[in-house]
């Protein structure tokens, strides 16, 4: 996982990495404020690669991938904890396992999750088995978890990415060899979810994201494997748009704001060519009307961020090389993207 930032029902934002030990968090104090409080350890031996989904209601689950050492050898699984209210402390963690139960040397080859909640409130959390192909495992909107199930697959990369539309359907993207993406999909809310044609996609693994751009339709994100330009993808679009720039590393953030009046899609990356972040804004699901890369922020800022605020606007994130949380709001007396000054929030 990079920095994450959700907005909680209060309208403040928290800020989630991973770091050594577990997760620091960072949490608003007012919305819209300029302090913030952290960073807070949510202390996890083990723990990497996490991943967070949050629903209407506002709750945020963590789903992460945890590395032990036993009596028996390493030991892998799948754990989960939620967070109910902004600033609050977790839930403690509970163990998912792995598609493996039965076989320690398979469970090593788990991948990392993704989560999405669905129309129900069920959260439904993906891993990438040691076959190479999917496994689930759901959780129903009472709390009881059910046996991991296996939605097939083959030749998937990792980096899986999981997102639901507003109304609660939710996509599965699925990197995977030959220059395809895997793809499942809800038809509609509450239908059962079901594998959809492959997309043309030959993206780096660990390089794909996804945000609503339109009601009921997600955008799909990745890098080129070769090029590592960041490539646009959703349904019935015949081939993968290019979105300019130079190449960079590690998922796009994306979120749907309105710029200047307008339904824009805003992104940010991290640039590997100027060595700061870049972000760019262009209407939304219009891709052809072309993507302007503006450089910003400080050299090294690293792991970008976005969520909007309690009154709408963008906010970036970001973490600068000595671990401190950098955050830049948009300007809302200019027009077009600009951003207010970068604040440095506290040590990581």
């Amino acid at each position: 996982m990079a920095l994450r930032l959700l907005r909680g029902k209060d309208g403040r934002l928290t800020a989630y990495v991973p770091v050594s030990g577990g997760l620091a968090r960072w949490t608003e104090d007012r919305p819209g404020g300029s302090s913030w409080t952290g960073p807070w350890l949510i202390r996890t031996p083990g723990l990497s690669q996490v991943t967070i989904a949050q629903g209407p209601d506002g709750y945020a689950h963590l789903v992460g991938l945890r590395r032990t050492e036993g009596k028996d050898g390493p030991k892998v699984d799948l754990v989960h904890a939620t967070q109910f209210q902004t600033g609050r402390p977790l839930t403690a963690w509970h163990s998912l396992g792995t598609p493996h139960p039965k076989d320690r040397a398979k469970a090593q080859r788990t991948g990392p999750p993704a989560a999405a909640l669905d129309a129900s409130g069920a959260l439904r959390v993906f891993v990438r088995n040691a076959g190479g192909g999917v496994s689930a495992r759901r959780q129903d909107p009472k709390g009881t978890w059910e046996r991991w199930t296996d939605w097939k697959g083959e030749r998937v990369l990792g980096g899986l990415s999981a997102a639901s539309t507003a109304d609660g359907r939710l996509e599965l993207l699925a990197p995977a060899g030959k220059g395809a993406a895997l793809r499942w999909f809800q038809p509609k809310p509450g239908a059962a979810p079901k594998r959809g044609e492959d997309v043309p996609a030959d993206a780096r693994p660990d390089s794909a994201s996804v945000v609503e751009t339109s009601p009921g339709t997600l955008t799909h994100y990745w890098r080129d494997a070769r090029s590592g330009e960041l490539l646009a993808w959703r349904p019935d679009v015949p081939a993968p748009a290019p979105l300019g720039g130079a190449a960079g590393t590690g998922p796009v953030a994306a979120v749907r704001a309105v710029v200047d009046g307008h339904d824009c899609t805003v992104l940010a990356h991290q640039d590997t060519e100027a060595g700061r972040l870049a972000v760019a804004a262009h209407p939304s699901e219009d891709e052809a009307a072309g993507v302007w890369w503006t450089p910003t922020g400080e050299q090294g800022a690293h792991t970008p961020a976005l969520a909007l605020d309690d009154q709408g606007g963008v906010v970036l994130a970001a973490l600068s090389l000595d671990g401190k949380l950098l955050v830049a709001r948009q300007k809302t007396d200019e027009r077009g993207l600009a951003l207010h000054a970068w604040t440095r929030v506290g040590g990581g």
